[in-house]
């Protein structure tokens, strides 16, 4: 496993966080580094928040920065269309895409990797994630802080619940620091006794999803092959079922809206239980049917 653990200095992602640092770095590349230009008085945010947008931008794939020489950030090819067509990531197919790239960063976002492709408990508090996590990082030689492993937990629950969730007292309108990621319903607050937290992974609303962005994980995953076992789809890590914790009846309610689209064939007779891929599209296709299909829909 990578290092980028706490990475985030303990800041999830604000909401209008990611359409600004969007904004600037299109305008100004190097915003993060200009040495004469401070990047607190341009952003208007703290200097740890700085580096933890800095690391998000990246951790989402909105932008990228080279491995050596200046670190100016650009957009990605995902990050121009999302930029282009839901600056402000206001639309639940952007959220769902963003959520789908840091979850399948291992480099970027360990913990969300782990947590989402690896760790397979349904119910469980912060002691359960980080001992299972110390674990799978044990074997394969890494030793990480606990204060990383429980400060990345605490981040990860902040980032899916809502504010009003998990902190109904401090909650005011002036206050609005959720994070966008709130309003997928991927992890929710199952019980609190004595100020400990009980914890599941949620099931998403079907109608929550474009078949669009269903069809650009599949694309991505299925690396140019025609045909898909059901149950890869289900519980290969980042694919559909693990990313945004689907199971087998939710995800088969999903393909068959892709099925719609004439994007896929599920195929279950003879003993196969496949999906055929009819049409070789990349991820980025996939992402502009779906600003094309919504625009189309909104107009």
């Amino acid at each position: 496993m990578a290092t980028k653990f706490r990475a985030h200095e303990t800041f999830f992602i604000r909401k209008g966080w990611l359409s600004k640092g969007m904004r600037y770095v299109s305008q100004k590349p190097d915003v993060f580094t200009d040495k004469d230009d401070n990047p607190m008085d341009v952003l208007g945010i703290g200097a740890n928040m700085v580096k933890s947008l800095r690391y998000w931008l990246q951790a989402v794939g909105l932008t990228k920065e080279p491995k050596t020489g200046k670190k100016n950030q650009s957009l990605t090819d995902f990050g121009k269309l999302v930029h282009e067509n839901d600056p402000y990531t206001e639309e639940l197919g952007t959220l769902y895409l963003l959520h789908y790239k840091l979850v399948t960063d291992e480099e970027m976002a360990p913990s969300w990797y782990y947590f989402f492709n690896r760790f397979v408990m349904k119910e469980f508090n912060k002691d359960d994630f980080v001992a299972q996590i110390q674990n799978e990082l044990k074997m394969d030689g890494t030793t990480v802080a606990i204060r990383s492993l429980t400060d990345d937990f605490a981040c990860i629950v902040n980032t899916y619940v809502p504010r009003y969730k998990s902190d109904p007292n401090k909650v005011s309108p002036e206050n609005n620091i959720n994070c966008p990621f709130g309003e997928l319903g991927l992890i929710d607050i199952l019980s609190k006794e004595r100020g400990n937290y009980t914890y599941k992974k949620s099931i998403p609303m079907a109608r929550s999803f474009n078949p669009w962005v269903i069809m650009a994980v599949i694309a991505e995953q299925s690396n140019g092959r025609e045909e898909i076992a059901l149950n890869e789809l289900l519980s290969a890590e980042k694919n559909i079922g693990k990313v945004f914790n689907l199971d087998s009846i939710c995800m088969l309610s999903l393909l068959h809206k892709v099925e719609k689209l004439g994007e896929i064939k599920i195929i279950r007779t003879a003993g196969l239980d496949v999906v055929r891929v009819l049409h070789k599209r990349s991820f980025i296709d996939c992402v502009k049917k779906y600003y094309a299909d919504i625009e189309e829909t909104n107009s």
